[in-house]
Parts: C-alpha cells; sequence; structure tokens
C-alpha cells in the first residue's frame, strides 16, 4: 500500500469517561464511512487528563490489557475495518502502572503495544507518580497498512526515539499526545512551546524522511482542587498535524476546536526522498558512542 487514507479526532474530554468513549466511537464511523484506513486518537482519551495532580484514587481509571478497553476498541476497528491507534492508562498489576498506546487492525486483532517510554515530570504533568516508564522499547507495530512507529507525547521531545523507529524499518511516526498551555505563561511564551512541539517534530519528518502523524487534544481541562485553594487547569492547544516527509505540513487542525478530518499519506515519497537527502547512509555510526552516556563529561 502506497497511500494512507489517516483520520485523526482532535477531541476536548470530560469526567464522564462512558460519554467520551461514545463519542470517540461515533467520529470512528464517521471516518471511516469516509474511507479512512487508519485512525490515530489522542493520549488518554478515555477520560479527562489526571496528572494535573498526585491523587491515588486517579489510579481507578487504570484497566488491565486485555480489559473492557480494549474490548471496545478493538471491536470498533473490526467493525469499520481501519486499523486503530489508541492510547491507554493500563493496570500491569497492584502498584505497577504504564501509559501503553494499543493498535488494532483492521480485523479487530490487537496488532501491538507501546509503553511510553520517556515520563515527565513537570507542574501541571505529573505523570512520573502514574506511569512506569516503558519496558517493551522502540519496536515498531506491523499493520495491514504499513509498519507503524507509535511513540506517546513527551517521547516526541526525543530525536533518538524517532531515529530508532526508522532504523527498525517504521514507515510512519505516530504521537497520541496531550500538551497544552500553562495558564501562568505569558502569550509569547506560549506561542513559543506551541511552536517549538510542532517543529522538533516536523524535524523527526525530515531527518528519518517519515510522514509523522501527532493528534492532540484541546479545551481547557480544569485540575482538582489544590491544596493551597487555588484552582489552576491546562488549556490544550490542540494543533493535531500531519507533516511530510520533508517536514512540509499536510494537515493542521484548530488550537480550540474540536476536528475530525482524512490526511491522505504518500508512503511512497519516503524512498524518493532518502533517494535525494540519503542520511541514513552517511550516519557516522563509528563515532556516536557518545549517545550512549548521560551526559559526555
Amino acid at each position: 500500500m502506497k497511500t494512507i487514507q489517516t483520520g485523526l479526532i482532535q477531541q476536548h474530554n470530560t469526567a464522564d469517561v462512558a460519554d467520551n468513549r461514545q463519542r470517540l466511537a461515533s467520529k470512528i464511523a464517521q471516518l471511516a464511512a469516509q474511507g479512512a484506513q487508519l485512525i490515530v486518537l489522542q493520549e488518554l482519551h478515555n477520560s479527562l487528563y489526571f496528572c494535573q495532580t498526585e491523587d491515588v484514587d486517579a489510579f481507578d481509571l487504570a484497566e488491565p490489557l486485555p480489559g473492557p478497553s480494549t474490548h471496545f476498541y478493538s471491536e470498533l476497528a473490526r467493525e469499520h475495518r481501519v486499523v486503530l491507534v489508541t492510547s491507554l492508562f493500563e493496570r500491569r498489576a497492584a502498584g505497577l502502572y504504564h501509559n501503553t498506546a494499543v493498535v488494532f487492525d483492521s480485523d479487530g486483532r490487537e496488532a501491538g503495544r507501546y509503553r511510553k517510554m520517556h515520563i515527565p515530570d513537570d507542574p501541571s504533568y505529573y505523570e512520573k507518580f502514574y506511569f512506569t516508564p516503558g519496558d517493551m522499547g522502540f519496536e515498531p507495530i506491523d499493520t495491514s497498512v504499513g509498519r507503524l512507529g507509535v511513540l506517546v507525547c513527551w517521547d516526541q521531545w526525543y530525536p533518538e526515539a524517532a531515529r530508532i523507529m526508522a532504523l527498525k524499518g517504521a514507515e510512519l511516526l505516530v504521537y497520541p499526545t496531550a500538551i497544552g498551555y500553562e495558564p501562568s505563561d505569558s502569550a509569547a511564551e506560549q506561542q513559543r512551546q506551541r511552536d517549538a512541539w510542532i517543529t522538533v517534530q516536523r524535524g523527526h519528518a525530515i531527518a528519518n524522511a517519515l510522514p509523522v502523524v501527532t493528534v492532540n487534544r484541546v479545551g481547557f481541562e480544569p485540575a482538582p482542587q489544590a491544596q493551597d485553594g487555588s484552582k489552576e487547569g491546562i488549556l490544550f492547544w490542540g494543533s493535531s498535524f500531519v507533516a511530510g516527509t520533508q517536514g512540509e505540513l499536510l494537515f493542521q487542525a484548530s488550537t480550540t476546536e474540536e476536528t475530525e478530518a482524512i490526511v491522505s499519506i504518500d508512503l511512497h515519497r519516503t524512498e524518493n526522498v532518502r533517494r535525494w537527502w540519503p542520511f541514513l547512509r552517511d550516519r557516522r555510526i563509528d563515532h556516536y558512542a557518545a549517545l550512549m552516556q548521560r551526559f559526555a563529561d
């Protein structure tokens, strides 16, 4: 297959998990009816982004895999004959949880999983409290539409992750995401952060000659009441996008509105671009040992 009709669903979530899932189901059906072959959902799409605070009760949102959500989404993939990239809060064991992407093929079977490797710990993004770093490595997932290099959110800042996926034969880089504005930052700083987020991922597309699909959530999600009595939140900046193999923007969603879209991605173009710009050929792998150090003192 040389061209993938790729669907994106950028959604505003509420505290009602059942409603979030049903709205996603309706949008998946709509995109499939319009010809989507691959559909990508945003990070932790079942619920609100609960990592704004550290709350042990939030672990109740986690599910075993397989479990209710894998059954729900696998049935949607099978019914609509689409490859579906989901993002779930995995309960592996008591006290052991992961931020896990699960990919379903168009026949409903699980094609593969990826556990988020890079885990942030920043104000309003207290993910280290909830998620154990992934232990499955950077392994592309083979599907009926191609080999997907699935990574998750904070992974998108690391060129090493994208490169390893490319070296292992990924045909497409896919990033379910949850990122937004810090309310206390100036408008100029907020814009710089959003621009940096887009730019670094376009750089991954260019450096690896691979298309990139990034799906973010959108809208304001208030934080639970803080101990000091204040109430903050995250305004997720949407801006879901698809970049081509030279970093060109093939599509970009609204910063404020829910969006469903289908973007045509030409996988054949990867071959041509890599012939013009043979970055993989010219890598000096005999001089990259320093990459295995935390810092080259």
